[in-house]
């Protein structure tokens, strides 16, 4: 780690509330890798969540597939790895819900496609 982040935890330290202690000093808590790569990660959520007003016909099933593909792979990884990481759980299960969305509105706009086409 570096020294400045070093330096921001121990004046952080000073500063947290008993309450907050347990959270603060978890394995997977604000001072560890394990909580910051999630907390990160929900910004695939927001744009999975903004991608939502786009128009079906721009959307991209490959990227979607591989971003529930994600999703899946990383929900059951957070849940094996010690220590378990509710956190990274709780955002790929939404990044998998989301990507999961794009694919069925994908789908259902190509089997209008074909129906239109089939009349």
């Amino acid at each position: 780690m570096s020294k400045v982040y070093k330096t921001v935890v121990v004046f952080a330290d000073r500063l947290v509330p008993s309450k907050l202690r347990p959270l603060w000093e978890h394995e997977a808590g604000p001072k560890t890798i394990f909580f910051w790569a999630p907390a990160f990660k929900w910004g695939l959520v927001l744009a999975g969540l903004g991608d939502l007003q786009r128009p079906v016909e721009t959307l991209s099933i490959p990227q979607s597939a591989s971003l529930a593909a994600t999703g899946i792979i990383w929900s059951r990884y957070s849940l094996v790895i010690i220590p378990k990481n509710y956190s990274l759980f709780a955002v790929n299960v939404f990044v998998a819900m989301t990507s999961l969305y794009q694919i069925g509105r994908a789908f259902k706009h190509q089997q209008s496609l074909e129906a239109k086409a089939s009349k």
